[in-house]
């Protein structure tokens, strides 16, 4: 016992006070997050492996990362995770497989107009980055031009999208990028809603849209997933990992021969890759890297970028009903982010609020898939736009 003390008191005395402050702050910050996962249900199966992680690379010489020691290097195992999957791309690849499986195709594939929404919704990212330069045009050195793609794809709300372009580029900004993508993500029924009604009327938010179901034949469904993966790598070559993989879990799904794989793939796969992306990605939460200035700017763009999509997504329906008979509820152009499909349900509620008669889930479902084609679509553009 008397060892196991010394052993604490050591390791205390060797870090300066200030090291001592970091570490407890970001002990903090993953209690917080662990809170956020278990009291209050936001995301969960990613938020929770990230706030222990944060604990655990902070914990004085922790041997979860490499540490450079008296024998030489020790190999860390989160450091060494993270080089296995994440520093090449694949734990977000792989987890899109099962995302493609768990998606429904049938709203989009009905209505293929709401696609455009997907795209309108994307905005918030390309205004994000240029805020970014604008904010390094001030403060000099502050970001590049490779971190402010790697900011402004957070307002796609797409956790697996932020994780590939973030290090693709190697930003030094990867850990804030990924809580705050994810945070966000979680946040959607509290941000969205007061956006929402501060760009759009009553009278608008009580539009009704009929749902006209239609028979999608399965020739349709096992096609879209190969057609979407081959035009966008035409229009975006660099998206076709990031497309092809999430169209391959949906074909998965679709084609009617591979249940057992698609079920594999939504549960298992996806499951066991979320909680190792979760944890590992921690590696990039340690103090000395995460609690800086940048970190707090990277957060507030990320809010920006994020708002700014829902505007993008919502302003494009109000346009689109200046020169269309059939109404459009601007709100299902919320949707248009990736956070499927809690965006989705957040706007069905907030119609039925409205509306007691006012369904529009369908319809917001289509939109929220659109995002999600066009989240990926808008990573690969951006890596094809930017140099690494």
């Amino acid at each position: 016992m008397t060892q196991f003390v010394d052993a604490i008191f050591g390791a205390l005395l060797s870090m300066d006070p200030i090291s001592i402050v970091k570490m407890l702050v970001m002990w903090a910050v993953g209690g917080v997050l662990i809170y956020l996962a278990i009291k209050k249900d936001m995301e969960p199966s990613l938020l929770l492996p990230m706030g222990f992680g944060a604990i655990l690379v902070n914990l004085p010489l922790s041997g979860a990362i490499d540490q450079m020691r008296e024998t030489g290097l020790e190999v860390g195992a989160l450091d060494e995770l993270f080089r296995a999957g994440i520093s090449n791309e694949l734990f977000p690849l792989l987890l899109f497989i099962g995302i493609g499986a768990m998606i429904d195709f049938g709203p989009l594939l009905t209505n293929p107009k709401l696609l455009l929404f997907g795209a309108a919704a994307q905005f918030g990212i390309f205004v994000t980055m240029t805020l970014a330069c604008c904010v390094n045009a001030a403060v000099p050195g502050m970001f590049t031009l490779q971190d402010a793609a790697s900011i402004g794809i957070i307002g796609a709300a797409d956790g697996p999208t932020a994780i590939f372009v973030g290090n693709y580029f190697g930003t030094k900004y990867m850990g804030a990028i990924i809580v705050a993508a994810y945070s966000y993500m979680a946040l959607v029924p509290i941000i969205q809603p007061p956006v929402i009604r501060a760009i759009t009327t009553k009278k608008e938010r009580m539009i009704r849209m009929p749902y006209e179901s239609k028979n999608i034949s399965r020739t349709v469904r096992i096609l879209f997933p190969i057609v979407v993966t081959v035009i966008a790598g035409v229009v975006a070559p660099r998206s076709v990992s990031l497309v092809g993989f999430l169209m391959f879990g949906n074909l998965l799904r679709e084609c009617g021969v591979l249940n057992s794989l698609s079920e594999t793939a939504q549960n298992v796969l996806a499951n066991l890759i979320t909680i190792f992306l979760g944890i590992t990605i921690a590696t990039k939460m340690q103090a000395d890297q995460f609690l800086t200035w940048g970190t707090l700017l990277v957060i507030g763009l990320g809010l920006f970028a994020f708002v700014f999509d829902t505007v993008g997504g919502v302003m494009f329906a109000k346009l689109i009903n200046l020169f269309s008979k059939k109404k459009i509820n601007p709100m299902i152009g919320a949707c248009g982010i990736s956070a499927f499909p809690m965006s989705s349900r957040v706007i069905h509620k907030m119609g039925l609020k409205e509306d007691p008669q006012n369904f529009l889930l369908m319809h917001a479902a289509g939109v929220n898939v659109g995002g999600q084609i066009a989240s990926v679509i808008a990573g690969g553009l951006i890596l094809n736009l930017v140099a690494r």
